[in-house]
């Protein structure tokens, strides 16, 4: 599963070809959680409180950038980086 960005020890990554509807997988330490790209809800997992601030933050900064990832994953191309939160 490609690392499409990482900040403050959280990991963004998408697969290739993946089901809809569009998301995404953040993973801090031992925890992970999907998030739905359209309407950044929480599709399955947990993360902490103050990580998934952090990735809510990050994902509504980025959220067209995400679905544009989404679609390269989608149709097998490679995926581009996504700038961290700074």
């Amino acid at each position: 599963m490609p690392e499409i960005s990482r900040f403050y020890g959280i990991i963004i990554k998408m697969y290739f070809d993946d089901h809809n509807p569009p998301h995404f997988h953040a993973i801090y330490g031992e925890l992970e959680t999907i998030i739905n790209i359209n309407t950044l809800g929480i599709i399955w997992g947990e993360l902490t409180p103050r990580a998934l601030g952090l990735v809510m933050e990050w994902a509504s900064l980025h959220q067209n950038e995400l679905l544009q990832v989404w679609e390269q994953a989608k149709n097998l191309k490679p995926l581009d980086k996504i700038d961290p939160l700074p």
